[in-house]
């Protein structure tokens, strides 16, 4: 474990035992230690997801960060590599489990293989996250619709 998470474990392990409560999710906290995913972004945004890809696994390779895990499996699935695609969303949920990208992209994944029922399960994550609704939870609302529509 890095030096970095294991203080903030140390941190939250004080504010349980003061009886605090963290009033921020964890998708809004800012961190410190996230890459600068600006250029993939940009690769993601004009549809290079080979020259995303190979930026993200590099980073990947020096960076353990829900942000480059989500990316990775958004740009797996956009190629086609469903399987992948789903290891890189499970990890970033793990490691942020109120990642709403990571729940709306693994949703959509989700609606593009057919399985409908865990789609709806993502959606319903998401419901709870953003209860007063979010722009990641009417995306995949939308993806489900749009799927339903055309069976």
């Amino acid at each position: 474990m890095n030096k970095k998470l294991a203080s903030i474990l140390a941190a939250l392990a004080l504010i349980a035992g003061l009886g605090l409560s963290s009033a921020y999710a964890v998708d809004n906290m800012s961190s410190t230690d996230a890459p600068d995913l600006t250029s993939v972004r940009a690769k993601i945004k004009a549809k290079d997801y080979a020259g995303a890809l190979a930026q993200l696994r590099e980073l990947a390779d020096d960076v353990q960060h829900a942000d480059v895990y989500n990316l990775l499996g958004f740009t797996l699935r956009k190629t086609g590599d469903f399987k992948t695609s789903l290891t890189y969303y499970t990890k970033a949920i793990e490691m942020a489990p109120e990642h709403k990208a990571a729940r709306e992209y693994l949703g959509e994944l989700y609606v593009e293989t057919g399985n409908m029922e865990k789609a709806k399960e993502q959606l319903a994550v998401l419901a709870k996250l953003c209860p007063g609704g979010c722009e990641e939870r009417e995306d995949l609302q939308k993806a489900i619709n749009a799927k339903s529509a055309s069976n």
